[in-house]
């Protein structure tokens, strides 16, 4: 992607990004240069799934300007409908990657708590051999009011990079409001990356991953936070796709 045309292919109404990990992180250094904020969206089958059935969310994701496909089944869906895609590019592994391999740009995390917050930029400056620029982190957000304080000091530090790891819907909601208040930066929605890349919280094993069963894992992980969302936004996910392939073979006869 990095001064290439950005390819999009559509699944349930979100035009999702074909690249793959060094080709994002090639065009974050690329937005980063950008005169305006730039928001960029990592997505699951949840995130497609209430953008598609949620006016409040679908609104609140406007503020986006790229979606990037975070799960398997949205690369199975991809790679169905012609895409040349090998790959998710996934929060926490992109987060990793970055970790090890982007050394000229300034980088802000917010989100997580205040010891995922320390254990993220300890990880981080270990694995990046302190290479990788910290200017600021913040794990005090929880309410709209807080954002004034925080948007001040990070339009004071001016980082190229804000990630932004607050869980979803809260960092979606965040960035729609909070993205106009900004000159420049890329903002990226983590979510999870923070705390897998903390050593918080566990991330599947790899066999998981590759057969699209993270979300198995964070339910047996979590199952009272986790397994109604995950089993009503994969239902519907599921239904969906469904409804828009027999509405393609209808228009094909």
């Amino acid at each position: 992607m990095n001064g290439k045309e950005i390819v999009t292919v559509s699944l349930l109404g979100t035009p999702l990004v074909i690249t793959d990990y060094q080709g994002l992180l090639d065009a974050v250094s690329d937005w980063a240069r950008r005169p305006q904020p730039t928001a960029v969206e990592f997505c699951n089958t949840q995130v497609v799934t209430m953008r598609r059935s949620d006016p409040a969310f679908q609104t609140a994701t406007s503020a986006y300007d790229y979606f990037i496909p975070d799960g398997m089944p949205l690369v199975w869906c991809l790679r169905a409908m012609g895409a040349a895609l090998r790959d998710r590019v996934y929060g926490p592994t992109f987060l990793r990657h970055a970790l090890v391999h982007e050394k000229e740009l300034k980088h802000y995390f917010l989100g997580g708590s205040a010891l995922t917050s320390q254990k993220l930029i300890e990880n981080a400056r270990a694995l990046s051999n302190g290479r990788f620029q910290i200017i600021g982190a913040n794990s005090s957000y929880s309410q709209p009011a807080d954002s004034e304080a925080i948007v001040a000091e990070i339009n004071r530090l001016s980082p190229d990079v804000i990630w932004v790891g607050l869980g979803t819907p809260k960092q979606q909601q965040w960035i729609h409001d909070n993205k106009p208040h900004f000159a420049r930066g890329v903002l990226l929605g983590v979510g999870f990356a923070f705390d897998v890349n903390a050593g918080t919280k566990l991330d599947a094993p790899m066999w998981m991953q590759r057969l699209g069963l993270t979300w198995l894992f964070r339910i047996s992980q979590e199952p009272r936070r986790l397994l109604g969302r995950y089993l009503k936004y994969n239902t519907l996910f599921l239904l969906f796709c469904l409804q828009d392939l027999a509405r393609h073979l209808t228009r094909r006869r």
